[in-house]
């Protein structure tokens, strides 16, 4: 098999799934509809699935009318083509302090769901009132990976990583006022968080998030001897 496509504006990974367990994933912005499109034959031509992340409605309609049966999710901005050959045991469950945050919520939900994951959503449970998060604590304590998305001060994934005994990762969003620097003061105050066991991924990542927490599950569910057992 070709390890990439050279299309001159884009050489296409064709070998990134063999390599990592996922396919290339295509960063809408900044690309047109004819680049994307491109980019997207090869590697549903290889691998039967596509994901184009940031990418926006005006692109989406151009696309869908080239590919019928990809799926554009408006909040999260992704289109699909294709769905994940296994499902992965336990599940991710996202969470996000504000419906401000939606957008990087659920591209992690959509994301970490494509890649083979169950996904459980828990939203608008933000520190300000914090019984809406306590309402749930038995839900959130059965989740087997966390992604926790906030904005403002971001303190929710430090609450969230105090109640459970699994791994949370932090997504900082550029929800908030002037002080919150467009999502620099959560991105800090999660990387100075006093929760242990919380990893942090960059601003309005939420694509990152859900990537990490599929290579968790698909290797809770490989089992630990996997690559002695490949090799």
């Amino acid at each position: 098999m070709k390890k990439f496509e050279d299309l001159g504006f884009s050489k296409v990974d064709l070998d990134r799934e063999t390599r990592t367990g996922y396919p290339e994933v295509i960063y809408g912005e900044g690309k047109t509809a004819e680049q994307i499109r491109q980019i997207m034959e090869p590697l549903i031509e290889t691998h039967g699935k596509v994901m184009v992340t940031r990418l926006s409605e005006e692109k989406a309609e151009i696309l869908t009318e080239a590919y019928p049966d990809a799926r554009y999710h408006a909040i999260s901005r992704i289109l699909l083509y294709g769905s994940p050959r296994e499902k992965y045991g336990g599940d991710v469950m996202v969470l996000c302090a504000g419906t401000s945050d939606l957008p990087v919520a659920e591209e992690a939900a959509v994301t970490a769901d494509w890649m083979g994951c169950k996904v459980n959503r828990l939203y608008d449970v933000g520190v300000a009132g914090i019984d809406r998060l306590l309402a749930y604590r038995e839900e959130i304590k059965k989740a087997s990976v966390l992604i926790v998305v906030a904005g403002m001060e971001g303190a929710l994934p430090s609450v969230v990583g105090g109640m459970v005994q699994r791994p949370v990762i932090a997504v900082p969003t550029s929800v908030g006022y002037g002080a919150h620097l467009q999502g620099l003061t959560p991105l800090l105050a999660m990387l100075t968080s006093c929760a242990s066991g919380m990893s942090v991924v960059n601003i309005d990542n939420g694509f990152g998030a859900a990537y990490q927490a599929a290579l968790i599950l698909k290797l809770a569910t490989e089992g630990v001897h996997h690559e002695t057992a490949l090799s």
